[in-house]
């Protein structure tokens, strides 16, 4: 499977962490994160792995910013993207399972590096439910 990773200032260690589960189960990964803390800008970070997931060149997204919020913003304005902003791996299950979510946006600030390795783990692990959502999932784009 081949994930695409992104982070702001926010979620270097996050970053590190994840990818470092992600690769000892034989992902591949594309790092499109920075390893600093020094002040960037989240979209120069989401923008290339929305693109990734929208493209199809990988199989889902990872984004991280400080809130989850902005980094989701930015993916989503990417058509074929669902970034779900996620804070408890319950959230995470839910929006694979109902929601075909594709990329899960994590709130460094707002969670622990052990909850988003779990939420990213879950997330990977759950599938997409299909039925009466997939009709919701159809409708969530508008062009």
């Amino acid at each position: 499977m081949k994930i695409a990773i992104g982070n702001d200032h926010a979620g270097p260690e996050y970053k590190k962490a994840i990818v470092e589960m992600l690769k000892a189960k034989g992902y591949e990964v594309t790092n499109y994160g920075t390893d600093s803390i020094d002040s960037v800008d989240y979209p120069d970070f989401g923008h290339p792995v929305a693109t990734d997931v929208a493209e199809g060149s990988v199989d889902f997204g990872i984004v991280i910013c400080g809130s989850g919020n902005g980094i989701a913003m930015t993916a989503n304005k990417h058509h074929k993207v669902r970034a779900a902003l996620c804070w408890m791996k319950e959230i995470a299950a839910l929006a694979r399972q109902h929601n075909d979510a594709n990329i899960i946006s994590i709130p460094a600030r707002y969670t622990s590096i052990p909850q988003a390795v779990e939420m990213v783990e879950t997330f990977l692990d759950t599938a997409f439910e299909g039925g009466r959502h997939q009709n919701r999932v159809d409708k969530i784009a508008c062009c």
